[in-house]
C-alpha cells in the first residue's frame, strides 16, 4: 500500500465580486415591485408581503460579507435574478471545464506535475451542469491526461469525499497521481429572490493534485493520514431540479423547489452534532488529540456554525490561526470552501504539523481528513 499525499493546490476565482449593498438594493428592488403587484392579496390576507433585507441580518446570519460570481449583472437585476451566461457550442469547451481547467494548471504547477505524470482525473462538485457527457472527461482531455475521469456529486461533500476515493486508489497502486476538481457556479441553482438565503453562495473552482507520498516534489505536500465519510438522509436541504422535471405535471414552470431550498434552522441543529461526533471520533480512532491540531480547514457555509463545530473539538474557541475562515469573502461556495481554506492557509505551516480538512452538507454527508505536513522528496 502506498502513502498518499496532496501536493498541489489551485484556485479560479471569477472576476465579479457582488457586495452585501449590492444584493440587499438587488432583493428589496425585487420584494417591493413583487408586493405592489400582489397588493390587493396581501391586503386581503390571501398572501404574505416579501420581507425586507438588510447588511445587518445578513452578516448576523450567516458571517457573509461579499462573494464571487460568474456574472453580476443577471443577478443584480430585480427582474431577472440569476447570471445570465452565453450559450457554448457542442465542441466549445463548457463553462465549468474552462474553470476547471484555469485551477487545475494551478494545481499541478503547484505540485510540480505536468499531464502526462496524471493518471486520473475527478470532478467532484454539487452544481454539474449537465448530466452527460462527465465534465471530468472533457477537463482531463482538454489538459491532455490520459487514463480515465469520472464525476461525483455528494453536494458540499464532494471535495472531501473526492479526496478519500483518489487517495484510495493511490494506495491500492491503480494510479500513481490524481486530480480533482470542483467547480462549483453554485450561482446557477441559488434563489435569489428568497430573503432567508439569498445571500448564502458564491462561484468559484478549486484543483487538488493527490499522488503517492514518496514522490511528492512541493514544498508545501501533505501526507493524508486517514479519512472518513459519513452520509444519513435528509430532505433538510434539497433540490428538486433533474432530467426527469418535464416529466411531471406541472413541473415545467420556474417553481420554488427546483432551485437551492433547506430548513436553516433544522440543518443547524442536526448537522453540527453529526460532524462533530464524526472529528472527534476520526481523530480518537488515529490516535490524534484535538490539542495536537495546528489547523482546521472547515466547509465554509456559516461562521456560527464553524465556530460552535471548532469550539466543541477543542473544547473552547479557536483562534483564526488555528480555523482560519473565508466566507466573508467567498460566501458558500459549496464543495469548494474548505479547499478554498486550505489552498490559502496551508503553506506557513511547518513540517510535521497535523490537520484537518472537513466538509459537510446536503445528504447530510460529511468527510473528514486528516493531514500531515511532510517534506518533499525532491
Amino acid at each position: 500500500m502506498h502513502r498518499v499525499a496532496i501536493s498541489g493546490t489551485g484556485l479560479f476565482t471569477p472576476d465579479d465580486v457582488v457586495t452585501n449593498a449590492e444584493l440587499v438594493a438587488s432583493y428589496n428592488a425585487y420584494a417591493e415591485a413583487q408586493n405592489a403587484r400582489n397588493a390587493g392579496a396581501i391586503a386581503s390576507g390571501a398572501a404574505e408581503a416579501l420581507p425586507f433585507s438588510s447588511e445587518e441580518f445578513i452578516v448576523k446570519a450567516s458571517g457573509i460579507e461579499r462573494r464571487y460570481v460568474m456574472d453580476k449583472k443577471g443577478v443584480l437585476d430585480p427582474s431577472v435574478m440569476h447570471p445570465i451566461l452565453r450559450e457554448r457550442v457542442d465542441d466549445e469547451l463548457s463553462i465549468m471545464a474552462e474553470i476547471a481547467v484555469a485551477a487545475a494548471k494551478e494545481a499541478m504547477e503547484a505540485a510540480g506535475r505536468t499531464a502526462d505524470e496524471i493518471d486520473a482525473v475527478i470532478c467532484a462538485a454539487s452544481n454539474h451542469e449537465r448530466a452527460y457527457p462527465a465534465l471530468a472527461i472533457e477537463v482531463q482531455q482538454a489538459l491532455g491526461i490520459r487514463g480515465f475521469a469520472f464525476d461525483m456529486n455528494v453536494a458540499c461533500s464532494s471535495a472531501t469525499f473526492g479526496i478519500q476515493a483518489a487517495a484510495d486508489m493511490i494506495r491500492s497502486g491503480s494510479a500513481r497521481a490524481i486530480l480533482m476538481v470542483n467547480p462549483e457556479i453554485t450561482s446557477g441553482h441559488h434563489e435569489w429572490r428568497d430573503r432567508d438565503c439569498h445571500f448564502i453562495f458564491g462561484d468559484v473552482c478549486t484543483a487538488v493534485v493527490l499522488e503517492r507520498a514518496d514522490a511528492a516534489k512541493s514544498d508545501n505536500a501533505w501526507e493524508i493520514l486517514s479519512t472518513r465519510c459519513i452520509t444519513e438522509f435528509s430532505n433538510n436541504i434539497r433540490n428538486n431540479n433533474g432530467f426527469l422535471r418535464r416529466t411531471r405535471e406541472g413541473h415545467m414552470a420556474d417553481r420554488r423547489d427546483m432551485q437551492f431550498r433547506q430548513e436553516g434552522r433544522k440543518v443547524f441543529k442536526q448537522v453540527v452534532p453529526m460532524v462533530t461526533e464524526l472529528m472527534l471520533s476520526h481523530l480518537a480512532d488515529e490516535g490524534v488529540a484535538p490539542a495536537d491540531l495546528d489547523r482546521m480547514w472547515l466547509h465554509q457555509a456559516n461562521k456560527s456554525m464553524n465556530d460552535l463545530i471548532g469550539a466543541k473539538l477543542l473544547g473552547r474557541e479557536p483562534t483564526r490561526e488555528e480555523q482560519p475562515n473565508v466566507l466573508q469573502d467567498y460566501a458558500n461556495t459549496s464543495s469548494a470552501g474548505s479547499i478554498i481554506a486550505f489552498h490559502k492557509f496551508s503553506e506557513d505551516l511547518a513540517e510535521g504539523s497535523l490537520g484537518v480538512i472537513c466538509s459537510f452538507g446536503a445528504g447530510y454527508s460529511a468527510g473528514s481528513v486528516i493531514v500531515r505536513k511532510i517534506a518533499s522528496s525532491a
